[in-house]
């Protein structure tokens, strides 16, 4: 009986490892997420202790928002720092 043919094996994908060189950040990014953080701590703190008369009165409440959206800026900023 004859022999069948072998079948060749489809050769692997060499992987390669590629290196994606990234810009660093400017030189402002870190302070601005930083500044950002500690600020919104402090709009945060001050509205408790005043409550919510200050920083800006007559807002009420809202005055955490502002402080918690300064420090979710900060922290999304951290993100995207190199």
């Amino acid at each position: 009986m004859p022999e069948s043919r072998k079948r060749k094996k489809p050769a692997e994908p060499a992987f390669v490892k590629r290196e994606v060189v990234q810009a660093p950040s400017p030189t402002w990014w870190a302070p601005t997420l930083s500044t950002l953080m500690v600020l919104g701590l402090v709009w945060v703190v001050v509205t408790y202790l005043f409550r919510g008369s200050i920083p800006i009165p007559g807002i009420g409440n809202w005055n955490l928002a502002i402080g918690f959206g300064m420090i979710m800026a900060g922290f999304l900023m951290t993100m995207r720092w190199r």
